[in-house]
This record gives structure tokens, C-alpha cells and sequence, in this order.
């Protein structure tokens, strides 16, 4: 029939209560009653190992006060129903399987290297927010990067000069109005004359000089002097005057 505890029945050993081990215990397979959790606890650590037909350790859980540690070649937490991969990590990557991966701290999330993700979205009602305090931020898609604001505005700014650059095609700034703010605006004198035999040295007005803005066919713009005779060389030029 066994002793204290420990009784001897025809599905194995059964224990009740509390028992404590002082040496290693060896079994099969370890259940609790079908109306009480099992539990394994310790003063120091719960330690759960695996070992193959050599003896070797292939894997190890630990329980600790601080920290829960789990050493192996791969580590997966699956589904209620045990089909999907929730998250799963090895040497080489580490793998989230939920439909959203949601960060809720107030620094948002912070990454040492390069992150490759098909989408990245906010919130509703929360602004998205990408930022390198120190270093520069790339986006790179080999057939195109898309940043699209389909309810609100895009705000693009930098502390020095902001470039937007086009290797083989062409920059489009399509829209109802475009305006260039903060432009320095240039005064007129009647005075000034920018004919061939223009304004003698002996007028008294300061002459100066107005410029022309050309926006090319082929995207490129330039200064030019005006008043003498566009320099652009179609008429299809855009020429603003300030």
C-alpha cells in the first residue's frame, strides 16, 4: 500500500499532500488530480532539464526569483489549441505569429539594427511617429516606399537640409496648390532699368536686381536675371518673379 503519503495503485505512485525529495527523483510522467494544479517549488529555483540517450543536456527551463530562463535550440510559445505559433525564437531570428504586435510603453520601441516589417501602422486616433534621436533614419524597399496619410496631414522635418532625390526617375509634387513659404521677397524701383543702356550712375535710386525661378522640362530649376528677356529655352518653362 506504500507509506505515509505515498500510496502504490495500478496507474503508478500517488502522493498526497506535500512531499519534499532530498535526492533525484526519476519518473515517466508527472500529474496532478483532475481538481488541483500541480506544483513544483523551491527555496532557491525550479530547474527543468532535457537530456538525450548520451546524457547531454538539449535543453533547460529555469524558475527563479528574479528571471525565467529557458536554454535551448528553439523556443516556441503556440496557441491555446496548440496549432499556431505565437512566438518563436532560435540563433537566427525570432519569430512573432500574432495578427498584431502591439507595444504599449510610453518610449515606444527601440531598435539596435535593421527591422523588416510589410506595414507599420498606429492607433486610431494616435499619430505615428518614426525618430533616430542621434543617427539618420533610412527606409529602403527594393520596389518602392509608400507613406501615406489618407485622413490627416505628412509632416517631414530635419534639423539641416532635407534632400529628395530620384537616381533614374522623376519627382512629382502633385497637388491643388504648392507653396514655397518663407521665400525672401524682392522689391521693384521704377527707377531701375535693365535695358542695354540702362540707368546712369548718376541716379540716385539703388538699383536691384530681380530674378527669374525656371522650372525646366526636364524637372531642373534655375535663377535667372529678368527684365532683358526670359533665358528659358521653352515655353513650356514656369517662371515665377519675385
Amino acid at each position: 500500500d506504500g507509506m505515509g503519503n505515498l500510496r502504490v495503485t495500478k496507474k503508478g505512485i500517488r502522493l498526497e499532500g506535500i512531499s519534499e525529495f532530498l535526492l533525484p527523483l526519476y519518473v515517466k510522467e508527472i500529474h496532478s488530480r483532475k481538481d488541483s494544479p500541480l506544483v513544483l517549488q523551491s527555496d532557491r529555483n525550479v530547474t527543468v532539464n532535457a537530456r538525450n540517450h548520451m546524457g547531454q543536456l538539449t535543453g533547460q527551463l529555469t524558475v527563479g526569483a528574479d528571471a525565467v530562463e529557458a536554454q535551448c535550440k528553439r523556443f516556441e510559445v503556440r496557441a491555446s489549441d496548440g496549432g499556431k505559433v505565437l512566438f518563436s525564437a532560435d540563433e537566427d531570428e525570432i519569430v512573432i505569429g500574432a495578427d498584431r504586435l502591439k507595444v504599449t510603453g510610453t518610449e515606444g520601441a527601440v531598435f539596435g539594427h535593421s527591422v523588416e516589417t510589410p506595414h507599420i501602422r498606429a492607433e486610431p486616433s494616435q499619430d505615428l511617429k518614426l525618430e533616430s534621436p542621434t543617427r539618420s533614419l533610412v527606409m529602403e524597399a527594393p520596389r518602392g516606399v509608400q507613406v501615406s496619410a489618407a485622413a490627416g496631414d505628412l509632416k517631414a522635418t530635419c534639423r539641416k537640409e532635407l534632400h529628395l532625390q530620384s537616381t533614374e526617375g522623376e519627382i512629382f509634387l502633385d497637388a491643388d496648390t504648392i507653396r514655397l513659404g518663407n521665400l525672401p521677397m524682392g522689391s521693384f524701383s521704377s527707377s531701375s532699368s535693365f535695358s542695354s543702356s540702362s540707368s546712369s550712375p548718376s541716379s540716385s535710386a539703388p538699383r536691384q536686381t530681380i530674378y527669374e525661378l525656371c522650372a525646366c522640362p526636364n524637372g531642373k530649376l534655375y535663377l535667372s536675371p529678368a527684365g532683358a528677356g526670359s533665358t528659358c529655352q521653352s515655353s513650356s518653362n514656369i517662371c515665377l518673379w519675385s
